[in-house]
């Protein structure tokens, strides 16, 4: 690894720029920053528009006098120029732009060749794999970190299955399965991304397949995540759906990064349904909105319906919850965890991501570069700034 574009990190202008600041999750990420960011974090906050930067800037001193001098960096998603300008600018890029896929591609570009460490919320697999083809490589040579799905997707996921692993015993094969419950509502930019993503299978197939031929084998140790089928799980007294979500390649991948996690690691990924006839009315009706999402009309009416930088309002979001309970079991033992927190899709993702751009900016980290997950990128030192801020981490009894 070459970090001659990364070791002047320290002497640029930013710790962090928070792109895409003004939509939906981008507004709770800055307030979130401007509450909780040390005295000595230098952030400013970047989007296309300059006035309406300028009002969230207004905003967030009337509730922190401190950010009254807050910078302001206009960048547009396809100019490649002010994207190179931004990234060179910070040590860490955290971009709320989605969907991804339209709109991501040029920024991870800028940050891979300019040494600056990414992230974003994307749950976008296409998105993820094309990424890794197309920029791994000189983000390895630069020293930038390429960490995708670091907000509900797939940070819950990722650093529980990493805290359930601690749990077990080292060096045997090793299972985890994952269940997932909430009651929180999606926001537009989230529900044009899985439209999007619905729409788009035989394209996100593609990009998979060219992503396993740069992805170097894992030798001498095997880490998978098979779809399962629907079942009831005993362990956590619900009925169990699996979800062909980023996370279960995202824990996947960590598990290869990471030899704790044995030499034979299998994650299954589920939502938990507590009665029958809700397992099958959600089957359903996900299996019909994905039919509907092949019909570019359908598309195009379900998205009027909610358009991007709309969600749920602030009480709606003191109502919802999230628990994902863990069942890990390796040589001979058996434990259950769980992660928990409030409003998943948004205070909760905000706070994630937030901190996740905090730790990459200033905690002490493990050496990685290119294309890493959470729990590669970031491990312990995530893991402590999630339980100091509120997420719950626990080992849990059996249901």
């Amino acid at each position: 690894m070459d970090r001659q574009a990364g070791t002047d990190r320290a002497q640029r202008p930013y710790d962090i720029v928070l792109y895409g600041a003004t939509g939906f999750v981008g507004v709770l990420t800055a307030r979130y920053l401007a509450a909780n960011a040390p005295r000595e974090c230098r952030w400013a906050i970047a989007g296309r528009s300059g006035p309406r930067l300028e009002r969230l800037r207004q905003r967030l001193a009337a509730e922190h006098p401190a950010c009254a001098d807050l910078p302001l960096i206009e960048a547009r998603s396809d100019d490649a120029t002010e994207l190179r300008g931004l990234a060179e600018s910070a040590a860490v890029v955290a971009s709320t732009v989605g969907p991804y896929l339209w709109y991501g591609e040029p920024l991870v570009a800028a940050c891979a060749e300019a040494g600056t460490d990414y992230l974003d919320l994307t749950g976008e697999n296409e998105f993820v794999d094309l990424m890794y083809v197309h920029h791994e490589a000189r983000a390895r040579e630069t020293g930038a970190r390429l960490v995708h799905a670091c907000g509900f997707d797939s940070v819950p996921g990722d650093l529980g299955v990493y805290f359930t692993v601690q749990q077990l015993p080292e060096g045997v094969p090793l299972s985890v399965d994952g269940y997932v419950r909430s009651n929180g509502a999606f926001s537009g930019g989230t529900f044009v991304s899985a439209l999007n993503a619905m729409s788009r299978g035989r394209q996100s197939l593609r990009a998979a397949q060219q992503r396993r031929l740069h992805e170097p084998r894992l030798v001498g140790r095997r880490a998978r995540s098979p779809l399962g089928g629907p079942r009831y799980s005993p362990e956590t007294d619900a009925w169990a759906l699996p979800l062909p979500l980023l996370d279960g390649q995202i824990i996947t991948r960590s598990a290869r990064a990471l030899p704790r996690y044995g030499p034979d690691f299998r994650y299954r990924h589920y939502a938990a349904v507590k009665t029958l006839p809700m397992a099958v009315g959600g089957v359903a009706a996900v299996c019909a909105l994905i039919g509907l999402a092949q019909l570019p009309p359908a598309r195009r009416w379900f998205t009027d319906r909610l358009r991007p930088g709309e969600g749920p309002d602030e009480r709606r979001r003191a109502k919802s919850w999230f628990s994902v309970r863990f069942v890990g079991e390796g040589g001979g033992r058996t434990v259950y965890t769980e992660v928990s927190g409030g409003d998943p899709g948004y205070d909760e993702t905000a706070k994630i991501f937030a901190e996740s751009a905090l730790c990459l900016a200033f905690d002490e980290l493990p050496p990685a570069s290119g294309q890493v997950t959470p729990a590669a990128a970031m491990g312990d030192a995530l893991l402590a700034r999630l339980q100091s801020a509120g997420i719950r981490f626990r080992v849990a009894a059996r249901h």
